[in-house]
């Protein structure tokens, strides 16, 4: 007896996938991709805490929260540094509503799927005027969520295979012999010098021989003239500081993401970067 019974005490080799999956074998559905990684933007803190835990519930797609924030600078300091599969945005927010986050959302180089959430439901139009994915009202429920964040998933295989904008355009820095690409979603500004252009991204400086008329008419739309010597990304732009000088009386500046230095802005163009910046 104990002899017949000797094969219950061990599994042949055969029947050893059962603990992991075979290489060649399918994955078991949604659990072997990388959940999306999402962007929630809301004033309030229990929203935001309620957001967190539908995106934990969903599983067509998978979904998780990246990074939250309260407001809109602080939303696009993060999207300038971060990617991001898709954003959630509230409407109803102090200083620059979603509306405004979302024009300065889609300045930027490659933006993120995004969805309106917000408690009012007059402002579709709008909403899908600004190119959002969907528009859902509080509150949400997670089925509505879920197929929303499809449609945001759908959208960026859309963009993929239309080529993003951005592969495979560099900016070719020639410089003590050597060539150098630099690549255009990293640049922060062009600034026109005496006899060449300054390229700045956060980590470092180069230096360009292309005239501005030339670098505004390669990537046209993307960068925005501040003054006639200044080209700069609008997604990169914080804010408007108020200058005076002894011999030019008052002027304006504008703050960058990632660096210390302010770049003047011509009078003419003033308005033009407070409305980049959604202030009008």
């Amino acid at each position: 007896m104990n002899k017949t019974a000797q094969p219950k005490a061990g599994k042949p080799e055969a029947a050893q996938p059962k603990a992991g999956k075979p290489e060649t074998g399918e994955p078991e559905t949604g659990q072997s991709e990388k959940p999306l990684q999402v962007l929630v933007v809301d004033d309030e803190p229990l929203a935001r805490s309620r957001m967190r835990s539908l995106l934990g519930d969903c599983r067509n797609p998978r979904a998780e929260l990246a990074a939250e924030a309260a407001n809109t600078p602080d939303a696009m300091d993060l999207l300038v540094r971060q990617r991001f599969d898709a954003a959630l945005i509230d409407i109803h927010m102090p200083g620059a509503n979603g509306m405004q986050l979302a024009r300065q959302l889609n300045a930027l180089p490659a933006p993120p799927p995004f969805i309106f959430v917000t408690a009012y439901a007059e402002h579709a139009l709008d909403a899908f005027e600004l190119d959002a994915v969907d528009y859902l009202t509080k509150p949400v429920r997670c089925e509505r969520l879920e197929a929303a964040l499809q449609k945001a998933v759908r959208a960026r295989l859309a963009r993929a295979a239309q080529g993003d904008a951005l592969d495979g355009q560099w900016v070719l820095i020639s410089e003590r012999g050597r060539a150098q690409r630099i690549p255009l979603a990293e640049v922060l500004y062009f600034k026109a010098e005496q006899k060449y252009v300054t390229v700045r991204t956060v980590a470092a400086s180069y230096v360009l021989n292309d005239s501005l008329n030339q670098i505004e008419a390669k990537y046209p739309g993307r960068f925005l003239r501040i003054n006639r010597n200044a080209l700069v990304l609008p997604a990169a732009m914080r804010a408007i500081v108020r200058q005076r000088d002894f011999i030019d009386g008052e002027s304006w500046a504008v703050r960058l993401a990632g660096v210390d230095e302010l770049l003047t802005i011509s009078r003419r163009q003033v308005s033009a970067v407070r409305q980049a910046l959604g202030q009008e």
